[in-house]
């Protein structure tokens, strides 16, 4: 599969690529991975809900991060669907070790807790995206179709976020901690299998 447009800029940012060992335990596990899946979109939303609560003046941010939220939902009933299709028990699953992680980076005050909330979703989403490209080309169908087509909102949401990230703040200094730590997160053993763990033991 050939490497499209709106994918290379994302591939370009992350500072590692999903191991074939992760790819290999999503082939083998879809019924945790769809269940995941279903409760990392279910997160998005209600993370960029959070920000149009916290951030009531800040207009061009209420705009994109409600208009995410929305396709975040939309994208929670779509895996619910195929869930369903594919008789695949939606179950209640741990939070894996990455969102935690990544979370204790984001210093406290403002505006620099603004400024790393969105550097971390435009890591967080640079990611989805990253894996929804890579399981395209190892899943069956009908799964690999639906994260054919989420590519291209997912690619959307990483520059939102970080487009809005520069306009509050400086992210040339904090982006580098927040990479490796996540590259870090997805390359390590894990003792878990989520959609964002790392290497499977």
């Amino acid at each position: 599969m050939s490497v499209r447009p709106e994918i290379q800029p994302v591939l370009e940012f992350l500072s590692a690529p999903t191991p074939t060992e992760w790819l290999s335990m999503a082939c083998e596990s879809t019924t945790l991975l769809l269940s995941d899946h279903a409760n990392c979109e279910k997160k998005a939303a209600s993370s960029a809900l959070g920000l149009t609560y916290r951030y009531i003046g800040e207009r061009t941010l209420l705009h994109q991060m409600s208009r995410l939220a929305r396709e975040e939902l939309r994208h929670f009933e779509q895996v619910l669907d195929l869930m369903e299709q594919l008789a695949v028990p939606y179950q209640n699953l741990s939070a894996s070790r990455y969102a935690g992680r990544l979370h204790s980076l984001v210093r406290k005050g403002e505006p620099d807790r603004l400024v790393d909330v969105l550097i971390l979703g435009a890591v967080v989403e640079a990611r989805s995206c990253e894996r929804f490209y890579r399981l395209a080309q190892v899943l069956p169908s009908p799964i690999a179709p639906l994260y054919q087509q989420l590519i291209n909102s997912e690619a959307r949401h990483f520059t939102d976020y970080l487009n809005l990230a520069e306009r509050y703040g400086d992210v040339t200094s904090r982006l580098p901690a927040f990479l490796a730590a996540e590259a870090e997160l997805i390359t390590s053993p894990d003792d878990e299998f989520r959609f964002h763990s790392g290497v499977p033991v």
